[in-house]
């Protein structure tokens, strides 16, 4: 199969199509100044090894060897559990979502290939992690443990946790289970490998959670999954010949950033993320964290308080034109919404010509699945610009590995490259870090004891209370 480039297609966030709402070619324009000081800035920290994810496309053989292992354990394990949060978690579940769909994992074994069930666990939910041990056969599981610093408090717990059943369960073979992920050096992770002899794969240096699907952080578990991982490291490859143009208007991924910016310059505070595809919806939980971690911030570069950021919201079309889209349509005009849109399914369902002919239905049997989703996508832009309210599409040329690469890595270069946009550093998440100490006070964490007293008390006005 020949391959195609994902595009960006902004037609109907310029003033031709939104003469009220739109950006003019000269507001664009205004920001090429800035977007040569941005992009020779981010060229001289890749030279200098302070942007790490950018070489995650290039560590073919990091690839080779967590394809290696992958075919070993499905030598022997049936199961591959993902204990992680956050971009530990969210990366894989984008990627074997988009690829092998959400009901994969209920497929026999013999249509899944030599693949792997692969369940991702995200939270700390005791319900949901008890349900899932109904579905588990211990030892024909293994269990892939997410953290680079190692003192990730949700990962821990369900770490500490599924230890004590593996050796409860299984016995003396208990460490053969466990493949951690993690800090090539530091950490109680790397500790833990050290003294029990876990197999683990490296988390580059530098490389923070939100920017690692295309290290081992994602990629081990969907080669797990079957996914081919050296197709999807090639097709983020091409996305970085593109992303690598100084020319905002050749640049697909500084294009997508300077689109978002200027929307938000002009009040639209909230963006949209809406892929016409059940199976890529987990693309907009991943670009949600993507995008407000590294964007939302309260300090700008220069150290003044700007509290800045456009807020993420992941929609899918196209169900949630039946519950979100009249908000977007008819509410505040302070939205942008970015569609993601397959060019071509893999699969064509035809409606049977001789369909019911009550309510004069007949009309839908000339017609298949396909075509039904993309005039409705169609139909959703054209009424959203009528009702002057601006959009964008990412056009995705088939669902690939090969063109999930290309997105996810456009997705990562525009996000680097609007941090300098918004003059925010677009690589730290300081907002994070005070719940996090705050948890660990409360749960006795040495050194945090200080930032118990920070939570307010149990005990509530019993008046705001009803």
């Amino acid at each position: 199969m020949s391959h195609s480039d994902v595009r960006l297609d902004f037609n109907f966030a310029m003033d031709l199509s939104l003469p009220e709402e739109g950006l003019s070619v000269k507001e664009i324009e205004g920001l090429e100044a800035i977007a040569r000081e941005i992009h020779r800035g981010l060229v001289a920290m890749k030279e200098v090894g302070q942007i790490p994810f950018y070489q995650l496309p290039y560590q073919e053989e990091s690839a080779l060897r967590l394809l290696q292992k992958a075919n070993e354990y499905r030598e022997s394990f049936e199961n591959l559990v993902v204990l992680g949060i956050g971009g530990s978690a969210l990366g894989a579940k984008a990627v074997i979502s988009s690829l092998q769909g959400p009901t994969f994992n209920l497929l026999p074994p013999e249509k899944r290939g030599r693949a792997m069930r692969v369940f991702i666990c995200d939270n700390i939910d005791p319900d949901a992690l008890s349900a899932l041990l109904d579905l588990l056969d211990f030892k024909k599981t293994l269990f892939n443990v997410i953290s680079k610093s190692g003192d990730s408090i949700e990962t821990m717990s369900q770490f500490t946790w599924m230890r004590q059943l593996l050796i409860d369960r299984v016995g003396a073979d208990w460490r053969r289970h466990i493949v951690v992920t993690t800090d090539p050096v530091k950490g109680n992770l790397r500790a833990m490998v050290a003294e029990e002899g876990f197999v683990s794969f490296e988390i580059p240096p530098g490389v923070g959670g939100r920017f690692s699907v295309l290290s081992p952080v994602g990629l081990f578990p969907a080669a797990m999954a079957g996914v081919d991982i050296q197709e999807l490291l090639s097709g983020a490859r091409r996305a970085d010949v593109r992303a690598a143009q100084e020319d905002l208007w050749l640049n697909p991924a500084y294009m997508l950033a300077a689109v978002q910016y200027l929307m938000f310059k002009k009040k639209k505070n909230v963006l949209v993320l809406m892929p016409y595809s059940e199976m890529m919806f987990p693309i907009a939980e991943w670009y949600c964290q993507l995008w407000a971690e590294s964007i939302g911030k309260r300090f700008s570069l220069k150290g003044e308080e700007v509290n800045t950021g456009s807020t993420p919201v992941a929609a899918c079309g196209v169900k949630d034109q039946h519950s979100q889209l009249q908000l977007y349509m008819e509410g505040p005009r302070d939205k942008f919404i970015l569609f993601f849109l397959l060019e071509h399914f893999q699969k064509n369902i035809p409606i049977p010509k001789e369909t019911f002919e009550q309510g004069n239905l007949s009309y839908l049997g000339s017609h298949t699945m396909e075509a039904i989703l993309k005039a409705e996508a169609q139909a959703t832009e054209a009424a959203l610009r009528d009702a002057g309210r601006p959009s964008s599409r990412v056009l995705i040329p088939r669902r690939t590995p090969y063109d999930l690469g290309q997105l996810l890595f456009l997705l990562e270069v525009a996000t680097a490259f609007a941090g300098g946009l918004f003059e925010v550093n677009p690589f730290d998440q300081p907002g994070v870090e005070l719940g996090k100490k705050m948890t660990g006070g409360l749960l006795g964490r040495p050194g945090h004891e200080a930032f118990k007293d920070l939570v307010p008390p149990k005990k509530r006005n019993e008046q705001f209370v009803i």
